[in-house]
């Protein structure tokens, strides 16, 4: 079974290409029956609320629904008809002032040619090397030019010739209007039982995860529609009372656009404000000055509701990013025409909730969600690798402005270690990646979070130069790091040692390049209270485990730290090795082998009356 599936994993990519494509044809192809059905799926998460408004009132469920229903679609065939009504006096405007545009626009003439006059001409001069460019005109051997055959329809046009060309796009949009009212009253009587039978279709195995995506999804997008619809219609009230005021004709028209249009993303705005300026130029009784004006409406307008309105009434996003908005917008237009344009935002919201629950279709939620990709450790690794150390230390310097100094070495600087060990070892990381990562993090280490513990130690009051010193004027209990394998270990030492504390214990970390008997002959000397062994994963396991029996043979009094820092598997088997080699406490991060060394020091420290720590621990050894 092993050897087929990882047979099939190849043909994995194609398997799930062929599948989107089987399903954008479904889309496209079956649009005439999906279009009513997603737009009833949206009616029915902006009625949901009103219906159950008036149950809580005391209203039977079909009373309730058929209230909603006659409401919702009495007062959008009112607008509806209100805007057929404009559309059609602006039409006749147009036709009456389209005058106005051409003198307007021969008035910039001024003295000299128009900048539209030299470009008209210009195309006209293009038009005219083209024609030459394709040879003179056919002529018959007399030298007299062919007469063009023109094409004249006989049949008759009075009378009802026209009815068959409107009737049937109008019975279409008719019947689909009807099915979708159909659907929204079913849908609205029948809403548990739809729940139940999708749960049930879905399987009782997943019914957690069926219920948690369709609650997510329902809070969403419900949600987003009655919030944004009543953004949109604040905007819309707004624009038109502002273009009334201007004296730009049918105001009520372009308020309306507005409220549909801003549910396009970004630029649903910029699209209405293209007839408002058109009217204005076309407008007698105005100048240059109320076009000018219109634009500067609607960029206040915009301002204000995108930077101030819309992020204090949001209390929740849709989760999509901004970029999948836009392309979601542009591949439904593409594929359902302007419905497809309201639908989009909607659609994407579903798409990235079933990418959230659905393991198979991550890549939804990996594409259209507005949520961070990469954790802060991968991103900074892998600025690392582009050998982009500015960015790298950006991140660095952000996660310390939100995290304490203690928690960016497990949380960003560790990680990236020992990934850089996991791919020197698997996919073979150059030496000069390896060592631009150890030097990065070693300046970053002594320039940037160094010097924030420091301040963070003034502010709380914790720096005592003369704290824990003994009678020589010497610091405190002294502690050596061993790192068990490479440079690796040594920076992860370096980072226990700033945790631990340099004005409270003095520390001191072995180099990488010593061998363990240099490293043995160190402690003998120094006689430290504690000896800290650091190693990272992938490997040196069997090191740490070398150099713990070592130290524990020669010094058997001493106490032992090991740090196993980065381990996330077999934890349990790791730490009883370790500790059967002779380790008192083992760690798997830095703040926890703090945890595990303070005790062992304040009980050393303390383990005597009458002799300082430094003392105390000389007369020991």
């Amino acid at each position: 079974m092993a050897t087929g599936s990882a047979a099939s994993s190849p043909q994995r990519p194609f398997l799930i290409l062929g599948t989107l494509v089987l399903v954008v044809a479904i889309l496209y192809w079956a649009h005439q029956v999906l279009i009513p059905l997603a737009l009833a799926i949206l009616l029915t998460f902006i009625l949901t609320p009103a219906v159950l408004f008036f149950q809580r009132r005391g209203l039977k469920r079909v009373l309730a629904v058929t209230l909603v229903v006659l409401l919702a679609f009495a007062l959008l065939t009112g607008l509806i008809w209100g805007l057929v009504v404009e559309v059609r006096d602006l039409s006749e405007y147009m036709a009456e002032n389209s005058k106005n545009i051409t003198r307007k626009i021969t008035s910039l003439q001024g003295s000299g040619p128009s900048v539209v006059s030299n470009f008209l001409k210009v195309f006209k001069d293009v038009g005219d090397e083209i024609r030459k460019a394709t040879g003179p005109e056919k002529t018959t051997p007399g030298g007299v030019k062919p007469v063009p055959v023109q094409t004249v329809d006989t049949k008759p046009t009075g009378g009802l010739a026209w009815f068959p060309l409107v009737a049937r796009p109008l019975l279409e949009v008719l019947a689909s209007a009807v099915l979708v009212i159909i659907l929204v009253v079913f849908m609205l009587m029948r809403r548990e039982d739809l729940r139940n039978r999708m749960l049930r279709l879905i399987g009782h195995g997943r019914l957690t995860v069926t219920t948690r995506a369709l609650d997510e999804a329902t809070h969403r997008i419900s949600g987003y529609l009655i919030m944004q619809l009543g953004i949109n219609t604040g905007f819309g009230i707004v624009l038109a009372i502002g273009l009334w005021f201007l004296g730009v004709p049918y105001a009520y028209l372009w308020g309306f656009l507005a409220v549909v249009l801003r549910f396009i993303p970004y630029i649903g705005t910029w699209v209405t404000a293209l007839l408002p300026l058109t009217i204005s130029v076309a407008n007698p009784e105005a100048d240059w000055f109320q076009p000018l004006w219109v634009l500067v409406l609607f960029g206040i307008l915009e301002l204000l509701t995108a930077n101030v309105v819309e992020p204090l009434l949001f209390s929740h996003s849709t989760g999509i990013s901004s970029i999948a908005l836009l392309v979601s917008a542009a591949f439904w237009t593409w594929l359902w025409g302007p419905i497809g344009l309201v639908l989009s935002t909607p659609l994407s919201v579903c798409l990235a909730v079933l990418g959230r629950y659905v393991p198979a279709l991550e890549f939804f939620d990996v594409l259209l969600g507005d949520e961070p990709v990469l954790d802060t450790k991968v991103s900074y690794y892998q600025r690392l690798l582009a050998r982009d150390q500015d960015e790298a230390i950006e991140l660095v310097e952000e996660y310390l402005a939100g995290h304490s100094y203690e928690t960016v070495y497990d949380d960003i600087l560790l990680p990236a270690l020992t990934f850089a060990r996991r791919d020197r070892e698997t996919i073979g990381l150059p030496v000069e990646d390896e060592r631009f990562i150890y030097q990065v993090t070693r300046d970053i280490l002594e320039e940037i979070v160094f010097p924030q513990r420091q301040i963070d130690l003034i502010a709380d009051h914790h720096v005592s130069a003369t704290k824990d010193a003994d009678e020589d004027g010497l610091p405190g209990l002294l502690v050596i790091g061993c790192p068990a394998r490479d440079e690796a270990d040594e920076l992860a030492l370096h980072m226990f040692a700033q945790v631990l504390g340099t004005n409270t214990y003095r520390t001191e970390v072995l180099s990488s390049n010593m061998l363990s008997a240099e490293m043995i002959a160190r402690v003998k000397e120094k006689r430290p209270a504690l000896v800290c062994i650091g190693s990272l994963p992938p490997g040196g396991l069997a090191q740490a485990r070398y150099l713990c029996k070592r130290l524990r043979r020669q010094f058997p009094e001493l106490k032992i730290v090991a740090g196993r820092w980065g381990q996330t598997e077999n934890l349990e088997k790791t730490q009883e090795r370790l500790r059967a080699a002779g380790a008192d406490q083992v760690a798997t991060t830095i703040l926890e082998s703090r945890t595990q060394a303070l005790p062992l020091l304040d009980t050393l420290a303390g383990s005597t009356n009458r002799l300082s720590p430094v003392a105390a621990q000389r007369k020991k050894w």
